[in-house]
């Protein structure tokens, strides 16, 4: 089944609305498009990209002023680097995410100053990354549950100016749910100094691992892999603080550093 909220399967149910909008089935555009009528359902349901030359054709037939053709731009917009892309699918598919950051506060949680400063202010990318979020807010289905663990490094590691730095701290406290989570691991040596990573709890129970280099991110099932960094991931819940007192340093720091 194609993912419901990919650019996509979006195209595809702006097409459907269309065509029911003219009174017509998937048969009859078939035959006024000259496409198979296997084509015009696999299209809606997402399943199938639409070609430039299908989206030309059913804005003719179905009077729509070229707006299908047009919003085919949304793959030119494509910012994703070619390895982040196996990991976006993932994420959008996750019935729960694990993360353990070091450097920055995690890109699902980041409010727009913030990326804005770490990606240099490309409006693409920043909001590329706003969208990813909404993986976070959507209602059907659920969002994922997200732990999140974090260094205490992030929290005064200054990225912007003050003003930046205390939203962030502000939007990170407003996101905690019964879903939600954070735990912040105190200065000092611990498991967790090698890099970032995320693991994904797929429907079924698999689970697949995000891991950051210094280069590119790699996205890997690999079972060693996967269950090394499952390890890492809860030895650093254990180090880290409790929810409550992770969020009692995360305002008093807002407050004293950044204010």
């Amino acid at each position: 089944m194609a993912n419901l909220y990919t650019p996509q399967a979006i195209w595809g149910r702006e097409l459907r609305h269309h065509r029911k909008g003219a009174g017509l089935t998937q048969g009859q555009l078939a035959q006024k498009v000259h496409f198979s009528e296997s084509l015009i359902s696999g299209v809606e349901t997402g399943q199938l990209p639409a070609s430039p030359e299908f989206a030309q054709t059913c804005d003719e037939v179905l009077n729509t002023g070229g707006v299908l053709h047009r919003l085919l731009d949304w793959r030119k917009g494509q910012v994703f680097p070619s390895w982040f892309g196996p990991w976006r699918e993932k994420e959008r598919e996750a019935i729960a995410l694990r993360t353990y950051e070091p450097l920055v506060f995690p890109g699902l949680l980041q409010t727009e100053a913030y990326a804005r400063v770490l990606l240099f202010g490309n409006e693409d990318n920043i909001e590329t990354r706003l969208d990813r979020q909404a993986v976070l807010l959507r209602d059907d289905p659920q969002p994922p549950t997200f732990r999140c663990v974090i260094d205490e490094g992030v929290l005064h590691r200054p990225i912007g100016g003050p003003e930046v730095m205390k939203e962030q701290l502000e939007h990170l406290v407003s996101m905690i749910s019964p879903r939600l989570s954070v735990q912040v691991v105190p200065h000092g040596m611990h498991s967790g100094l090698m890099g970032g990573f995320v693991i994904a709890t797929l429907n079924g129970g698999s689970d697949v691992l995000y891991a950051e280099t210094a280069i590119r991110g790699i996205t890997t099932s690999d079972q060693e892999d996967v269950a090394a960094a499952v390890e890492c991931f809860e030895v650093m819940r254990t180090e880290a603080l409790p929810l409550g007192m992770s969020i009692d340093l995360i305002k008093r720091t807002a407050e004293k550093k950044w204010t």
